[in-house]
């Protein structure tokens, strides 16, 4: 499916010309998922206080498959290495809807003050790391187990199939192997009974309890890894002239790069990015070394600002080398596409959030540089991607998400059970 970015404008317009009013939780489904609310909150403190690295999530997918088995699910294990897909079969036949949660967790030591905290240690990248659920996958994949027992309590209100897609290494797999939505995807998770559209959401911990956010078109970026090999000449620190200095065009590419976004991208459009997270070069003082590497990412929302960066990047980079008497390639890889929420479906679906939630409490967002792998579902089927509430009312800070201070309010859990349940019925009854 070829994403194209339409006008903001456009979708507000027809945001505003749409006359459909809000669907309101089914009762049933309400009074269901209110009782399962404390098994949700156990199942997440579970799977926090025993993390799994991705493609390691071995004994996370067990829990998940048995809770499955017992709702008389057809369930599918070992997915994509660790990942745990289930079908539910409705009353009547219909479409099919997917939603996906992520497994994984990440190589963070966790500070929070819980009793469920995790002090959980392992080997990442050969060093000794803590393990936590420092992005919330945990109480995403116990909002859809909750959301898989509503729903399979009240399958006669179905028309169609709903699959449950929990998805492991959402944050990436270990070097050197595959993993996450895009081996899903190749192992044909999308297909057989084939999928018509997909639901995903994201707990955040700068969002109040209680609220969602949502933004049509782009609302996570592409996600590009690059990394920079500069080549110069080695020579005695006294005498730079001697040799060739890769420390020096290293930083010139810097700021080259820099320009890329302050002078030729049209950020009043779309949002984008481009960081140098580590450099590494030399090994002492007096020593001016023979090469040096880079290591960052580019992000992105719109194609063609992508493509446009990347090209000039790609010229840039060996060009600027030159100049300063040295040469440097740069190679990138895609950690992530557009995060990009189809225009109909969101327009469609909306009501049905405001609904379950409040109008008031469904805020219009602006796009966000972080990434996320379910874009390359999007990239195959509609998508709907939207942030669910964690942070406690009142509060003024919260942690950011992939530090060792994470911390969900986990009074927002049971709005993503009722949340998905409903935006469920909906699509596959609504014609």
């Amino acid at each position: 499916m070829k994403v194209q970015i339409q006008p903001f404008s456009l979708f507000l317009t027809l945001l505003i010309c749409c006359t459909t009013h809000a669907q309101q939780i089914d009762p049933e489904i309400n009074v269901s998922a209110n009782e399962i609310e404390s098994k949700v909150i156990a199942w997440r403190r579970d799977f926090h206080q025993n993390p799994e690295l991705s493609n390691r999530e071995f004994e996370t997918a067990k829990k998940i498959a048995k809770h499955l088995k017992n709702l008389g699910l057809e369930v599918t294990e070992n997915v994509a290495k660790t990942g745990v897909v289930a079908i539910l079969k409705g009353g009547k036949e219909g479409k099919t809807v997917a939603l996906r949660a992520d497994i994984d967790a990440l190589p963070v030591t966790e500070r929070a003050d819980v009793p469920f905290k995790s002090t959980v240690k392992t080997t990442f990248l050969d060093a000794e790391v803590g393990v936590s659920h420092a992005c919330g996958h945990d109480t995403h994949t116990s909002i859809l187990m909750g959301v898989a027992e509503v729903l399979a309590k009240h399958k006669d209100k179905i028309n169609g199939t709903v699959k449950f897609i929990f998805q492991p290494a959402e944050e990436g797999p270990p070097p050197g192997e595959e993993g996450g939505a895009k081996l899903m995807i190749k192992e044909g998770v999308l297909k057989n009974p084939d999928v018509d559209a997909i639901f995903g959401l994201h707990i955040n911990s700068g969002t109040e309890v209680g609220k969602i956010r949502y933004k049509p078109g782009g609302t996570m970026a592409a996600v590009e890894r690059f990394v920079i090999n500069v080549k110069g000449k080695q020579t005695h620190g006294s005498a730079p002239w001697s040799g060739v200095d890769p420390i020096l065009i290293s930083a010139k590419i810097i700021d080259g790069l820099q320009t890329i976004i302050s002078r030729e991208t049209p950020l009043v459009q779309e949002a984008a990015v481009i960081t140098v997270g580590k450099i590494t070069s030399g090994v002492r003082f007096n020593i001016i070394p023979e090469s040096a590497e880079m290591i960052g990412t580019v992000r992105t929302l719109d194609p063609e600002m992508r493509s446009h960066i990347i090209r000039r990047m790609n010229e840039m980079v060996p060009a600027l080398a030159k100049a300063y008497g040295g040469d440097a390639t740069i190679t990138f890889q895609n950690n992530t596409s557009i995060t990009y929420n189809d225009l109909d479906l969101v327009k469609k679906m909306l009501p049905t959030i405001q609904g379950v939630a409040g109008k008031k409490n469904v805020i219009l967002a602006k796009a966000t540089t972080g990434g996320e792998d379910f874009s390359y579902f999007q990239e195959k089927v509609p998508g709907f991607y939207f942030f669910l509430g964690g942070k406690t009312p009142g509060t003024h800070k919260s942690a950011a998400h992939h530090t060792p201070d994470f911390y969900i309010d986990e009074d927002g859990l049971l709005l993503g059970v009722k949340v998905m349940s409903q935006l469920t019925i909906d699509y596959l009854n609504i014609p």
